[in-house]
Formats: structure tokens, C-alpha cells, sequence
């Protein structure tokens, strides 16, 4: 009975011994696949993803121009204290926007612009136009109000052509 404990007890060693040894090739091909997995991955990434990217760039359109609008030529005089002498506003306009298709839609609104502009720039005195900070007012004050008169139509900029004080 002791001849077969001990042949029962080898035969377990051999079993326990032999378990350890594929428990490490299992972990071992596990590891490997990972490997390869994580590599091809990082190739896809790193070489093959990068490319539609740049091929979508390429195929976008290119902008689209701003169109621009001519207000007809403005002369006004300013407003200026008793006695002073007369002083005369001369401008030519043009507004930005965005769209060529624009245009048609805020030329039955151009009245109603050049009304504005004028009403504005008549109640202006030449002080308020001295150096380019005034100018600036200006075209920020112009911009703003025919936002206001062409409301659907957003118009990017008021552009100062000609600016003549006399």
C-alpha cells in the first residue's frame, strides 16, 4: 500500500509540475497575440488613418469671395455751432457682404440705406470725424444702422472709398 502512495505521489508532482510550465506558454501567446494586435493597430493609426484625412482637406471648396455693393455718392453738410462757417461732408460707400446672391435682394433696400446714412452723418460736427479713431466711429455707426435697415441681410462691413472734409 505504500509502493502505490508513493507511485500516486509522483504521478501528482508530475501533474502539478507539468501545470506551471502551460499556465507560462499560455500567458506567453496571450502576451504575443497582444503584441501583434497593438502593433498592427498602431501602424493603421499611424500610417493609414492620417491619409483619408488629408484627402478630405484637399476636396474642400475653396471661400467663396465677399461681394460688394456701391451706396450712392453722399455730400451733406455737417452740424456745426451759430456763426461757424459751413463744413461739408463728402462719401463714397461700399458695403461687404457675404454672398454674391445678396446683392439682387438689397438693392430695393438702398433708399432706405442712403436715408439712414444721411440722417446720421448730418447730425455729426467735424470734431467727431478728427483722426482715424473717428473714422472708425463712423464706419461702426454706418455698419450698425444698415445692419438695422436691410435687417434679414447681415452686411459684414461699411468700406470707406472716398472720405473728403471741407
Amino acid at each position: 500500500m505504500a509502493e502505490n502512495e508513493a507511485e500516486g505521489g509522483a504521478a501528482a508532482e508530475g501533474a502539478e509540475a507539468a501545470a506551471p510550465k502551460s499556465k507560462f506558454k499560455l500567458i506567453l501567446i496571450i502576451v504575443g497575440v497582444l503584441v501583434v494586435l497593438g502593433g498592427g493597430a498602431a501602424t493603421w493609426f499611424l500610417f493609414f488613418r492620417h491619409g483619408d484625412d488629408e484627402h478630405h482637406a484637399e476636396v474642400a471648396p475653396p471661400p467663396k469671395p465677399p461681394a460688394f455693393v456701391e451706396v450712392p455718392d453722399m455730400m451733406v453738410n455737417l452740424a456745426g455751432a451759430p456763426g461757424e462757417r459751413v463744413q461739408y461732408l463728402k462719401l463714397k460707400i461700399v458695403l461687404e457682404l457675404k454672398e454674391e446672391k445678396q446683392i439682387e435682394a438689397i438693392k430695393p433696400s438702398m433708399p432706405r440705406v442712403t436715408d439712414i446714412f444721411q440722417t446720421y452723418v448730418r447730425e455729426l460736427r467735424s470734431s467727431d470725424l478728427n483722426g482715424s479713431a473717428g473714422i472708425f466711429r463712423l464706419k461702426e455707426e454706418l455698419t450698425k444702422r444698415v445692419n438695422a435697415a436691410v435687417a434679414p441681410i447681415q452686411v459684414s462691413a461699411v468700406l470707406f472709398k472716398e472720405v473728403v472734409l471741407q
